[in-house]
């Protein structure tokens, strides 16, 4: 199959072309010939003409790249080399939702021929490859695994607004269902991964590794958004404390914070699940996540409480939430536990206004309800930096003065300004 894709004999195609596919899948088409594939008509007349539709690359990253753009299932008829990356979300219940996948997987089925490979790169928990994708691609496409197509799993590590650790310069995971077809993949993958490939044991093992990498940076957010809780009450600057603790030299340098996006918040409930099917409740994790997914109701509690302790009335106090992705420097909203601090607010009857410098407006008002304001209006009485923008972060204390109550609190999530600012009433966590 290498040999097939590098002679291009053979055609590679990515099926999803979001944050994680459209990079992948430029990458690839440095070297052979790549079919993109997306369900989005929109997104893929937007591609065509060089745009990338999540904010992340540039006209330049799509130039010399033999790539064909298409929302046809037709144009997928000759590939033999599938990379699935499609977005894998959890419900409302904290479960996952695997509908995506299978959508993907009954598009591949119908194309699938004998000889080819079919590699997924979604997060999923372990077992999801085998026990869920296979059977679908079996029964679209009448074949038979191992025995007409074989099949992969390597997992994104692409980091959204990370212009260091890029696809290219970070180790590959990868995993086949024989030795054959390992290599073949390993080596397609080599052709993009300067870094190297790891080359894991089986596909379970890839997808636990995956899984757990975000696992991990969960249960160590938690931690300190749980002594920052602790510090709180003791009247003492959590990052202050890490700053500290952080001259020995085997401490582990996580900071407190809103835990969102599409990785974090939500592949530890993958595994979670996983672990639920088999009988055991994982006590450690289900606590990290219950941390995490409480804090900006805690921002916001903690925060009227500073408001109501100066004897200002809670209802109609008007609240300037500057921050709305995910993380900074990006425009992707997806599961932003901004939303929270914001319904919390609500919930005590205060007029809460959302600035970005990043998030789209039309896509921020479909996805979640409410409105972006292009800039501060009048006088707050708390204004919160939620997101560390580059834009904020250069902003003065005199400015934030200037759009404060006498009484205003400021709220510096990310402790950016903690020593900066003196004047203003200052509170992080």
């Amino acid at each position: 199959m290498y040999k097939q894709l590098i002679n291009k004999e053979a055609k590679l195609a990515v099926i999803g072309l979001g944050y994680v596919g459209l990079p992948i899948a430029l990458e690839f088409a440095k070297h052979i010939n790549v079919v993109g594939f997306d369900i989005n008509q929109k997104r893929v007349d937007l591609m065509k003409s060089n745009i990338d539709p999540s904010n992340e690359l540039e006209a330049k990253d799509f130039e010399g790249c033999d790539i064909q753009f298409t929302a046809n299932i037709k144009d997928l008829q000759d590939v033999k080399f599938f990379i699935v990356a499609v977005p894998t979300p959890i419900d409302g219940s904290n479960e996952p939702d695997i509908r995506p996948l299978i959508g993907a997987s009954t598009t591949v089925g119908k194309v699938l021929k004998k000889g080819d490979y079919v590699v997924y790169e979604s997060t999923v928990y372990p077992g999801c490859t085998e026990d869920d994708c296979i059977p679908v691609l079996e029964k679209v496409s009448g074949l038979k695994w191992k025995e007409d197509f074989n099949i992969g799993y390597s997992p994104e590590r692409i980091n959204p607004g990370d212009k260091v650790h890029t696809l290219s310069s970070i180790v590959k995971v990868a995993s086949g269902d024989t030795p054959e077809s390992l290599e073949n993949i390993a080596k397609t993958y080599e052709l993009v991964v300067k870094a190297g490939v790891h080359r894991a044991a089986t596909i379970k093992v890839a997808e636990a590794a995956k899984i757990i990498e975000n696992t991990q940076r969960d249960v160590n957010i938690a931690l300190m958004n749980e002594l920052s809780i602790i510090f709180g009450r003791m009247g003492i600057n959590t990052f202050d404390v890490l700053e500290a603790a952080g001259t020995k030299w085997n401490f582990l340098n996580f900071f407190p914070g809103l835990v969102g996006g599409h990785c974090i918040g939500v592949d530890p409930y993958y595994l979670t699940h996983k672990a639920k099917s088999l009988g055991y409740h994982a006590k450690i994790i289900n606590s990290g996540r219950y941390v995490n997914d409480t804090m900006g109701f805690y921002v916001a509690k903690s925060c009227v409480k500073r408001i109501l302790a100066k004897g200002k009335s809670i209802i109609d106090a008007r609240i300037l939430i500057m921050g709305a992705t995910f993380k900074e420097d990006v425009s992707d909203i997806r599961n932003s536990k901004v939303i929270d601090v914001i319904k919390e607010f609500e919930s005590f009857s205060c007029d809460v206004e959302i600035v970005d410098a990043h998030a789209d407006k039309e896509e921020f008002k479909h996805e979640y309800g409410y409105d972006l304001k292009d800039a501060p209006t009048g006088k707050y009485d708390a204004v919160i930096v939620a997101v560390n923008h580059k834009e904020y972060i250069s902003l003065t204390e005199d400015y934030f003065i200037n759009i404060l109550t006498d009484i205003g609190e400021f709220v510096d999530l990310k402790g950016i300004y903690r020593d900066e600012f003196k004047s203003v009433n200052y509170w992080s966590l």
